[in-house]
């Protein structure tokens, strides 16, 4: 049986038409004994633990809840929230890292009647106030005392009837609307009514609003984004259909009761909250919650996940870190690029020989089993989402033994899709469309052309039942959203320049706002040219820019440890501070020659005619990345507008091609 038809005909106690919370109990009914979360001890000063809730974990390791513990958790936090005041469809935020407290939280307030509005931890105290105030939420649950102290410093200009804190925290004795989260359970704990509670899940419909999931904010003011219960829960059934333990799947990994995932992506973001929180809760696996970014590779060891989500960014990361750990010697140095390179051969070679076959069980020997253990040795794939992956660095990935099912969604839709199969993955595409997500494509956006498939090219339309209704309070930014058809369907406009290829994958090309145009009238897709330098071993970052003018350029972040690996080997003695490196001649030329590689892969008014090197990472600390580690293009060109300025103004623009003097020029 094809795969597409074992999805059609797939059918699970985990599919059905409920609301999350239901979804929630029926699967802590059918897993009672299972393990649910794991949590870290030694990291947060947990309230839970405190008033006896939970045990405390040990320090530096992981401790346990089960389904039927956390379900308990669940209930008294449930009734808590009621009797404290809180009524159905009040909306109520949450303030926290991503964290076994946060999922908690989701579940509790949902089952209560609320609907859950999300804020990052990153937020200002003017974010805090809008992300807060646009809802109109009634109730905010926060991490600890820094985010209770920024609601507090804000809460003049909000409506909030309680704050709960999850961890322990001092002053604001003479408040009684504050409370933790230990406290909440008790006072739940206290009225806890189980026919009561089944009547607040019996009360809310499939059809009715789940959460505000405010946008990120690359441009512009977040709009909250309306999901449904229905919404999510559409799309957890379909990617369980194309993920989970169907009869056809033959020993490929799945998402099921075995499964154990590694969640450290935020929470308030779509992706994680679905295919890392409700996804995995409804399959029945268990949710590890990682101490933050920086403790990856201890969390990995500790856990040892089956699955993880994440965004291209973390994966570029992580491999530079294998990397740079791969290459302490100049004899494992070239130990590793030659076996990166046979296994990419043979991932790419249709039926290698049998010479081919045994380099590869010796490259996997020498390496690549050492970067499956380095990550827990027990993952069976990874899953990309949130921005556009490289093709050669999902490649190498593939070539490793750890596949990365690149997919692709938005915050509107729930947010799968499509995503890659593990039965016939494509790298370099973002996957095959869900079973019940309808597509099709607007081609006026860029005229008729094909794609390098032979596909069509154009705006994505979406439809089906995981798509928004609509944004919260803004009418006009609904409509301008969607387009009726002449059958009067209405479709979702993504924003995103898309491949529909002749199989039925798709490949992404570009956010339709981000493509380039040329004052030459030729249109340039940023993406594939940024990504052309993920796997590069001295660049960190790239943005390419060139709209409206007459060729292509690009604000390069070096990777320091990288350039400093390569001075080592060729004993150059480059300078201590950052931005004289940036400056040095030597690494200009250096730096030319990853752009030079590059630019091959692309057609001439593709390629970059001009960089400057930047010596500071684009990131969510100094605002040009967003919290789901996005580019934020706007921001990076106002930081370096100078710069930029430079590239232009001395360009005398009567040529394409870089000469000696104009090709490196930095800040």
């Amino acid at each position: 049986m094809d795969w597409r038809d074992a999805e059609a005909a797939f059918d699970d106690p985990v599919i059905a038409r409920t609301t999350l919370p239901q979804m929630f109990e029926e699967s802590a009914a059918r897993n009672a004994s299972r393990v649910a979360q794991r949590y870290k001890g030694g990291v947060y000063d947990r309230s839970l633990v405190e008033s006896g809730v939970v045990p405390a974990a040990p320090s530096g390791d992981y401790g346990e809840l089960t389904y039927e513990s956390m379900r308990d958790v669940v209930r008294n936090l449930a009734a808590g929230f009621r009797d404290l005041g809180l009524e159905t469809d009040d909306r109520v935020g949450i303030f926290a890292h991503t964290r076994m407290e946060w999922a908690q939280s989701d579940f509790a307030i949902l089952a209560a009647g609320g609907v859950v509005t999300t804020v990052y931890t990153s937020s200002s105290e003017r974010q805090v106030q809008y992300l807060l105030s646009d809802p109109g939420a009634n109730a905010v649950v926060v991490e600890n005392q820094e985010l209770l102290d920024r609601v507090v410093a804000v809460e003049d200009d909000l409506d909030l009837r309680f704050i709960v804190v999850i961890d322990e925290y001092e002053g604001y004795d003479d408040r009684d609307d504050i409370l933790t989260f230990g406290e909440l359970y008790h006072r739940g704990k206290e009225v806890f009514d189980e026919a009561e509670y089944e009547s607040w899940l019996n009360e809310r419909d499939v059809d009715d609003l789940a959460s505000l999931i405010y946008t990120s904010g690359t441009t512009g003011q977040p709009k909250g984004v309306q999901l449904t219960h229905w919404n999510f829960r559409s799309n957890v059934n379909e990617a369980y259909r194309r993920f989970g333990p169907r009869p056809d799947k033959d020993g490929l990994p799945v998402f099921g009761t075995n499964t154990v995932g590694l969640s450290f992506l935020p929470l308030a973001h779509v992706f994680e909250r679905m295919a890392g929180h409700f996804l995995v809760f409804a399959a029945g696996g268990s949710v590890a919650y990682a101490e933050s970014p920086d403790t990856l590779r201890e969390d990995f060891q500790l856990v040892r996940p089956t699955s993880a989500t994440s965004v291209p960014r973390v994966y570029e990361k992580l491999y530079d870190a294998i990397r740079t750990q791969a290459s302490e010697s100049p004899v494992k140095q070239r130990i590793f690029e030659w076996a990166v390179d046979v296994g990419q051969t043979y991932h790419t070679t249709e039926s290698p020989g049998i010479g081919l076959t045994l380099k590869h069980r010796l490259a996997d020997r020498l390496v690549f089993q050492q970067v499956r253990d380095a990550l827990g040795s027990n993952l069976d794939f990874f899953i990309s989402g949130g921005g556009s992956l490289s093709a050669e660095l999902c490649a190498l990935y593939h070539a490793m033994g750890l596949p990365i099912y690149e997919g692709y969604g938005l915050t509107e839709t729930s947010p799968v899709i499509t995503v890659n199969p593990p039965e016939e993955p494509k790298i370099g595409t973002i996957g095959y469309p869900l079973r019940d997500v309808e597509l099709k494509l607007d081609k006026t956006v860029v005229g008729d052309q094909l794609g390098a498939a032979g596909g069509e090219v154009g705006e994505l339309l979406v439809r089906g039942p995981n798509v928004t209704s609509g944004y919260w309070n803004l009418p006009e930014e609904t409509e301008a959203a969607f387009v009726e058809d002449d059958d009067g369907n209405r479709w979702f406009r993504t924003g995103d320049v898309v491949e529909l290829r002749p199989d039925g994958y798709i490949t992404f090309r570009e956010r339709a706002k981000q493509i380039l145009v040329l004052s030459t009238g030729k249109n340039v897709a940023p993406g594939p040219i940024e990504d052309a330098f993920a796997s590069s071993p001295i660049v960190e970052q790239c943005m390419v820019l060139g709209d409206g003018h007459r060729f292509i350029s690009a604000l390069i972040v070096p990777s320091f440890d990288g350039l400093q690996k390569w001075a080592d080997a060729e004993g150059i003695d480059l300078p201590d501070d950052p931005k004289e490196i940036c400056r040095d001649d030597r690494v200009q030329a250096r730096i030319e020659q990853e752009v030079d590689e590059a630019n091959e892969n692309f057609e001439s008014y593709e390629q970059i005619k001009q960089f400057r090197i930047v010596p500071e990472e684009f990131s969510e600390d100094n605002d040009l990345m967003t919290p789901t580690m996005k580019k934020k293009r706007r921001n990076i060109l106002d930081r370096y507008a100078d710069e930029v300025s430079l590239i232009y103004e001395e360009s005398d623009h009567r040529t394409e091609e870089r000469t000696g003097s104009d090709q490196a020029a930095t800040q």
